[in-house]
């Protein structure tokens, strides 16, 4: 009679291999799908907080400290703030093709500002630009509001 040998508990089925490699790659895609949804309520959050943000009431005093130091430094602009163009109504169209009505676009903290700006800085003969900062794939960015003398 011939001896059978027993596999051994550490011998795995190619079966098993694949099992151990799906469980893996599932454990991987979860991981990835919770990361993404955890980044896509941080920029919830952060879009809320855009919208809903106000212009402080020390405002006027600290633009004019920038644009002091940057006079000093022989500057003639500022970047006052930026924001994702997906924050724009039109995703930042109208700004990166320098259109005239860009104003129109914005939204939330944004049109605050441009409001502040044409209350408070215009009549003094300050002037504001939007400007697309970078091409993300090809596409419209973070918008920079710059104040220029």
């Amino acid at each position: 009679m011939v001896e059978q040998k027993t596999m051994s508990t550490d011998f795995l089925t190619p079966a098993q291999v694949r099992k151990i490699a799906a469980d893996i790659e599932a454990k991987e895609i979860q991981a990835g799908l919770a990361m993404a949804h955890k980044a896509e309520e941080e920029q919830k959050k952060l879009h809320e907080a855009f919208m809903s943000r106000d212009i402080l009431p020390d405002m006027m005093a600290r633009v004019m400290a920038v644009v002091r130091r940057a006079a000093e430094q022989g500057k003639s602009e500022v970047l006052l703030f930026q924001f994702p163009s997906e924050y724009c109504t039109d995703r930042g169209r109208a700004i990166n093709n320098a259109d005239p009505d860009w104003p129109k676009s914005l939204d939330g903290f944004a049109r605050r500002a441009y409001e502040a700006y044409e209350r408070e800085f215009k009549p003094h003969g300050y002037k504001l630009q939007a400007r697309i900062l970078d091409y993300p794939k090809g596409m419209p960015g973070n918008v920079g509001f710059f104040l220029t003398w």
